[in-house]
């Protein structure tokens, strides 16, 4: 037989086609039409097509990650619902920390997590404990079987809607900052519990300062031991910026798309104009298709740092890209609809490019200011020196704090 004969059958991956199998399957017995979301993506997780590289049992099938993309497809196609797309803080950061450091008894959170049912948020940032999170100042005391709670947490994305929080505290304050801190799923509905809104420049409000106040957290919802909440929180923030920047949508689309419809709908023929547009389709492209092949040579686990490159990359092109999109819209670009406060549902991008432009500027603070993101590619992707910390042995204590 030649090798141009047409009889010849291209090999088929066993993994993906388990997953093909597993998603037809899935939507035969629930065809999304006539099955309500909840219900839908709870037969998702079950199904083991939640996080695919997560343990069976843990909405997984202990597959490649990268099947996930396939997944996603298939059920997009068929009008199935966008899994995460409610719940993007518990779906792509604190799902995969409970994953990989959370008990049996917390693991059995995922399922109402997945479904949408408990909507989860991350609450690490503090006022002084900002871009250097290993500084936080909040204190959980040991009582018992249980975690006393005081202190402040900033800029908890969607903490209005949220069920539980992933928090992180200091217990050990004699400890170097790094190892005093220990982690904790939280009800958000527990007594001493205050969530108040953070109004942006946008009018909404999708961030929020959380107070706690006696805060009673079971130790049975402490995540690992005690004093190993750093490494809680490294595997959170990797998969945050993977979450926040390492998507792969359809090539010209996303932000990018927004910019070139609306500079073919202005009718403008500028040629300085159209070779500015191009320079930014081609970054987007650029960094789409480095997404993918990061996202093809990702193993199951906490991604490594090329989630700080895809995050970067992505929070200084969004601001170009709206930037401009000003720039096109002319005096139009000066207006805004309203400024009315609004608590969202959602942290997302829409069809208003005018918000879409204000918003933009926080993507180079959440998850990691693009500083902190230079740092981290400086020190662990291209090997120079790290910066000066004259405080990573020192007590807690010992170290000054405005």
């Amino acid at each position: 037989m030649s090798l141009t004969d047409e009889s010849v059958e291209t090999a088929v991956d066993p993994d993906e086609q388990r997953v093909i199998e597993a998603v037809d399957r899935l939507l035969a017995e629930h065809p999304p039409a006539d099955t309500p979301e909840q219900e839908f993506l709870e037969a998702q997780f079950d199904a083991g097509l939640a996080w695919v590289h997560f343990a069976e049992g843990d909405g997984g099938l202990g597959l490649s990650p990268k099947l996930q993309k396939t997944i996603a497809e298939r059920i997009k196609a068929a009008g199935g619902p966008l899994g995460g797309a409610k719940n993007p803080i518990g779906y792509g950061m604190c799902g995969p920390a409970v994953e990989t450091h959370g008990t049996p008894e917390q693991k059995q959170l995922l399922r109402p997590l997945f479904s949408n049912e408990h909507i989860w948020c991350q609450l690490f940032s503090e006022p002084g404990a900002g871009s250097d999170v290993a500084s936080l100042a909040m204190r959980a005391e040991r009582d018992g079987d249980e975690w006393i709670v005081n202190g402040q947490k900033v800029w908890t994305t969607l903490a209005h809607i949220s069920s539980y929080g992933l928090v992180i505290c200091r217990t050990d304050p004699d400890l170097p900052k790094h190892r005093g801190i220990t982690a904790f799923i939280v009800d958000m509905h527990a007594p001493g519990v205050e969530v108040r809104p953070l109004r942006q420049m946008t009018g909404e409000a999708e961030f929020n300062e959380v107070y706690f106040t006696d805060v009673r957290i079971p130790d049975s919802m402490r995540v690992d031991d005690v004093g190993r909440g750093w490494g809680v929180s490294i595997t959170t923030l990797m998969n945050e910026r993977v979450s926040i920047g390492g998507g792969t949508p359809p090539r010209g689309s996303g932000p990018i798309g927004q910019l070139v419809e609306e500079w073919q709908r202005s009718g403008s023929d500028d040629p300085v104009m159209r070779d500015t547009i191009t320079q930014l389709w081609i970054q987007a492209e650029v960094n789409r298709l480095t997404n993918l092949r990061a996202a093809a040579n990702r193993k199951a686990g906490t991604p490594g740092p090329e989630g700080s490159v895809a995050k970067l990359a992505m929070a200084e092109l969004n601001k170009q890209i709206y930037s401009v999109a000003m720039d096109v819209l002319g005096p139009e670009g000066m207006l805004y609809s309203s400024y009315e406060l609004v608590r969202p549902r959602h942290a997302l991008f829409t069809d208003d490019m005018h918000k879409n432009f204000l918003r933009a500027r926080a993507n180079s603070i959440e998850g990691g200011t693009s500083e902190v993101l230079r740092n981290i590619l400086g020190e662990r992707v291209l090997g120079l020196p790290g910066d000066v910390r004259v405080d990573k042995d020192l007590p807690w204590t010992d170290v000054p704090r405005s």
